[in-house]
């Protein structure tokens, strides 16, 4: 029974949705916190402990409804997953090549990168499968991830512009390709090199710009021959197709992404210290940290060390006065997630702060250039968006506040201005809390342990 626990999702479009509101909290945040784990990392790892043969072993998966998603998908591909008491899931594989055709559509829910991996796994598989989500997912654009796909040899039936509901129809005769990816895209590199696992040769992606590397490092983890050679166009990263890999033991860091709410909370509430244990620090996922350390954060790492092949560590993070800076857009791929709650505390800080090379927030569950933007207006504090560009006019402290902010089933913009309620002079409100649950189950809690005051209407 507990493993069917462990893989029901409920949430629907129609569910009710769950107003909140943050105010300052009566004293400093305090307190020794694990973020939940690494949405990325656990996508992966259900993914990869169903393609091996045996057992794999995973500690600190994040149960968010996203990654449930996965876990359902993979069981309905004919894996066993299942997870005990105690929290550990365990996966039994059925080989590179011998996933099951789905006798159901796959309701993904609101979960973007497990669909567009998935969509890389089944493509080069002889069977079809149906795609669905909410209507977050269902707004989302998934061509970029079917083109290459479809070079492979998949074929595809979908909305117009590539969106859900979609069926994949895989091929029996995989073709490697080589392709270069117009946008950097961890998402789209993962699926080509997914599909390249089970297509005979050497399955190649260039990227222009260094991409998250969860992939690669994971399947290192799991014994593939996966190479990264630099070039005069970028990085070429390319799988040897069809090993034989083995079940592994994997240990989910903690989400940097989910670490970077608390870690901004704790930076502008005053007086407060928050330890944050079994943060991932990926160099590809850490230029939140590198942001708030140039505005001036005072924020320690202790106890580096290396997890199935990711580098962890713990954070230590003491309120700080921020400066506004210019944050370039080569930073992007390593923090396109935090920019929401980076505005939070560029709203914070002293001083002007430009966020450049954006775009990819406007794929994402929402619009989130422009719902950020919105959101920071609505708080009393200046924002403007120049082509893919965000500038935060900072209020020097503390930030008018006082607003309800339309949530649009994107659970960053939730906690991101749940945070800004936290450092402000007036309450900020949310529409709906329940989509948080898709990426940081328990945030509520975990934050009121550290002193946060959340109310419902």
């Amino acid at each position: 029974m507990a493993a069917d626990r462990g893989i029901q999702v409920s949430r629907t479009d129609s569910a009710k949705p769950v107003p909140l509101s943050a105010r300052a909290p009566s004293g400093p945040l305090r307190g020794e916190i694990r973020a939940p784990g690494d949405k990325s990392i656990s996508h992966r790892a259900l993914m990869l402990g169903g393609l091996a043969v045996g057992e794999t072993t995973i500690h600190g998966l994040l149960e968010g409804e996203d990654v449930l998603r996965t876990a359902a998908a993979m069981r309905a591909m004919g894996a066993e997953v299942s997870r005990d008491d105690a929290g550990t899931w365990r996966v039994h594989g059925r080989g590179i090549g011998g996933l099951a055709e789905p006798a159901d559509v796959l309701d993904m829910g609101n979960a973007g990168t497990g669909t567009r991996l998935l969509m890389g796994v089944v493509a080069t598989h002889p069977f079809v499968s149906f795609f669905s989500g909410d209507a977050s997912l269902r707004s989302r654009p998934m061509a970029r991830v079917t083109k290459p796909l479809e070079q492979m040899g998949a074929r595809f039936v979908s909305r117009e512009g590539g969106r859900l509901p979609a069926a994949v129809i895989g091929t029996a005769r995989p073709v490697p390709i080589t392709y270069r990816l117009p946008v950097a895209s961890a998402q789209v590199k993962s699926a080509i090199i997914l599909a390249g696992l089970n297509t005979p040769g050497r399955t190649t992606v260039i990227e222009p710009e260094p991409t998250r590397d969860h992939t690669e490092l994971m399947l290192r983890h799991f014994g593939v021959d996966v190479t990264v050679e630099p070039g005069p166009d970028g990085d070429r990263v390319s799988v040897a197709g069809q090993p034989e890999i083995t079940g592994r033991v994997v240990r989910v860091p903690g989400d940097p992404s989910s670490a970077a709410f608390p870690i901004v909370a704790a930076l502008l509430v005053p007086g407060s210290e928050v330890t944050i244990r079994d943060v991932g620090l990926n160099p590809r996922r850490t230029g939140i940290v590198d942001t708030l350390l140039e505005m001036g954060a005072d924020i320690r790492v202790e106890g580096r060390r290396i997890e199935a092949g990711e580098p962890v560590g713990d954070l230590v993070v003491r309120a700080s006065a921020l400066r506004g800076i210019e944050v370039p857009a080569a930073r992007a791929p390593s923090m396109i997630d935090e920019y929401l709650v980076l505005s939070v505390a560029a709203a914070c800080a002293g001083g002007r702060t430009v966020m450049r090379g954006l775009s990819e927030l406007r794929v994402k569950e929402s619009d989130r250039l422009a719902a950020i933007a919105r959101g920071l207006e609505a708080c009393g504090v200046r924002a403007e968006v120049d082509g893919d560009d965000l500038t935060v006019h900072g209020c020097g402290g503390p930030p008018p506040g006082g607003a309800t902010i339309a949530t649009r089933l994107d659970h960053r913009i939730a906690m991101s201005f749940l945070v800004m309620g936290m450092a402000a002079r007036a309450p900020v409100a949310i529409d709906d809390a329940s989509p948080i649950e898709t990426s940081f189950p328990g945030f509520r809690g975990l934050m009121a342990g550290l002193g946060a005051s959340f109310q419902e209407p």
